[in-house]
């Protein structure tokens, strides 16, 4: 599954035209590579995003081409969060 349609149906990011805005700007990072908003992920993979002064990564799980909103975070695990130092 592309990265921009993952964080949206898991709904770390709200909007897919969002997700594939802080792609391009270099923000994200699959497996330690940046990452467009093209790049396959599937689980096992490690996704950082960077959100203004915070650093997320987490870990793919499972893909769903959809899901309910109760259920999205089921998607993921949370690996870290930490601030960044601009």
């Amino acid at each position: 599954m592309r990265i921009d349609k993952f964080l949206k149906v898991s709904r770390l990011i709200k909007r897919r035209t969002l997700a594939k805005e802080v792609a391009s700007q270099g923000r994200i990072t699959v497996n330690g590579n940046k990452a467009k908003a093209g790049t396959e992920v599937a689980p096992g993979d490690e996704v950082s995003i960077r959100f203004g002064s915070k650093l997320v990564t987490v870990r793919v799980d499972e893909i769903k081409d959809t899901t309910k909103k109760e259920v999205s975070n089921t998607m993921y695990t949370v690996l870290k969060e930490e601030p960044v130092n601009e």
